[in-house]
């Protein structure tokens, strides 16, 4: 290992990263907790804002990916579509396999200057995680149950505010539901061949309801499907821990762009039309697996400084005030500020180690697990 790849793998390292991105995540969350009073007054400057105030947060994450651990995610895509990227609203459906798969997502959004304004269809309880969640809520993201009966209204009301949404936006689904593990695999098969269903090998059964209502929802205003399909080179598995240590990954994603007006609205054929799509979205893989490459020909967006700079900002205006506390109290010389500092210290760790477990794919939701009681009501 060289000089900087042993230092990026140091924990004060990580617990510098950590501390710029709780800090001014809490800032953040304050700010956007004001930004209340304008939304009776003028809704849309409201959301304007809040756009900017959530890309300081998760941009940071995406500065992880792009900048410390310099991973390179190349696009395999349509030439012809290329140019309409950022430029449009779009739905994208992305498999869900990998731990950084939604960093992977982030990134695609960050290149095509869309992630300030971007959504995601996520299980209601992340929004009471503060930072995270709590942009997520302020930036009208979409929230449900997983319990279709509760979600039904829910799900469609929050999706109708988005038409009028001022910013141009990717709408982020995970369509499998849950991160792909062998044991979610082989349950999810038997409910493919119950229902008569061809069998996948490298994705769950997609989950059909939440495409269905979004297509119908946001017709009109989304102008394609992005269908996404992601991998990674010689086999590697890419962890949220590696990135934190500073290893480079290579990606590999291939973007479709499908007009929306091939998606049909009716709910039972847009379920075939998705079944369909996650069958080309096997074949993709397993040609990947086989060749190494997907089809199309492979681009590589320009990486933005953005996420950088805007890191840097924040580290410049939080580090100092940090380290002088520290230097403070080492220098007091106190066995009971000592022991504080040791405290904060083993407080720090467990939190970096537990915020980096629960990405773990051993770890993830067991929702895909329930499939074989529910028999995929969807």
């Amino acid at each position: 290992m060289d000089l900087v790849g042993l230092l990026k793998s140091q924990f004060l390292c990580h617990l510098v990263f950590c501390y710029v991105f709780i800090a001014s995540g809490l800032i953040i969350n304050t700010i956007q907790l004001f930004t209340l009073l304008l939304w009776p007054i003028n809704k849309q400057l409201f959301r304007r804002i809040n756009c900017r105030l959530s890309y300081c947060i998760s941009s940071q994450l995406v500065m992880l990916l792009e900048w410390w651990s310099g991973t390179e995610c190349v696009i395999h895509t349509d030439p012809r579509a290329y140019p309409k990227y950022g430029k449009e609203n779009a739905i994208v459906v992305l498999n869900h396999k990998f731990e950084i798969d939604f960093l992977c997502g982030w990134s695609l959004a960050e290149r095509f200057g869309v992630l300030g304004g971007s959504k995601v269809l996520a299980k209601k309880e992340l929004a009471y995680v503060p930072i995270i969640g709590w942009m997520w809520y302020f930036t009208e993201m979409v929230f449900c149950t997983r319990k279709w009966e509760q979600d039904r209204k829910t799900v469609f009301r929050s999706l109708l505010h988005l038409r009028d949404y001022p910013e141009k936006y990717f709408f982020l689904i995970h369509c499998e539901g849950t991160r792909f593990t062998e044991k979610k695999h082989q349950i999810s098969m038997q409910v493919a061949q119950a229902k008569g269903l061809p069998s996948l090998k490298h994705h769950l059964l997609p989950r059909t309801k939440g495409l269905a209502v979004t297509v119908r929802s946001l017709r009109n205003v989304v102008s394609a499907v992005y269908d996404c399909t992601l991998n990674f080179r010689n086999n590697e598995n890419p962890t949220l821990l590696g990135v934190l240590n500073g290893k480079k990954y290579h990606a590999d994603l291939y973007v479709r762009r499908i007009p929306l007006e091939e998606v049909p609205e009716d709910e039972d054929k847009c379920s075939a039309w998705l079944h369909k799509l996650y069958q080309e979205k096997d074949a993709f893989q397993e040609e990947y697996c086989r060749t190494g490459t997907f089809p199309e020909t492979p681009m590589v967006p320009p990486r933005r400084p953005w996420t950088l700079v805007n890191w840097l900002s924040w580290a410049s205006l939080l580090l100092y005030p940090f380290v002088r506390f520290l230097v403070n109290m080492v220098s007091s010389g106190s066995s009971l500020t000592l022991a504080g500092f040791v405290l904060v210290f083993f407080v720090a760790s467990m939190g970096v180690r537990w915020m980096i477990g629960v990405t773990e794919i051993d770890k993830g939701s067991a929702y895909g697990n329930m499939d074989s009681k529910q028999k995929h009501s969807d």
